[in-house]
């Protein structure tokens, strides 16, 4: 495991407590894992993720990551429905560990309430969080 300061808290995303995160931009809200949480799980061999169309509650859990330590479930930042998956997950689920807040996006959200993104942390809350 890299040390924290080897870590990425991009300022540009909120985070759940439960590591996941959420960038608003264009037509939604993207969502993946955070650096933390990849490196803690080591190498990604499967994500299962659902199906567009589906709709979330905040805290929901929406789908599970699989290393080669454990399977960990994955929950909703925010609440919304799934308008896309990254779908090259399917062929490179190591993308979530390469890249988590770039290649290694898993979802991309319409917000049901835009109010919900602003009570995540902070990159500056969740480093604390994990500290």
């Amino acid at each position: 495991m890299k040390e924290l300061n080897e870590l990425n808290f991009p300022d540009d995303v909120r985070y759940a407590e439960s590591h996941e995160w959420a960038r608003s931009g264009g037509d939604g809200v993207k969502v993946g894992i955070s650096d933390y949480a990849q490196d803690q799980l080591g190498d990604i061999v499967f994500v299962e993720l659902p199906d567009v169309g589906e709709s979330f509650e905040k805290g929901a859990e929406f789908g599970t990551v699989e290393s080669v330590k454990a399977v960990s479930e994955l929950y909703m930042p925010v609440s919304g429905e799934i308008v896309a998956i990254n779908e090259a997950l399917d062929e490179e689920p190591e993308l979530v560990n390469s890249a988590p807040f770039g290649d290694g996006w898993m979802l991309r959200i319409r917000l049901a309430d835009p109010s919900e993104a602003e009570n995540l942390l902070d990159a500056a809350g969740y480093r604390a969080l994990v500290e």
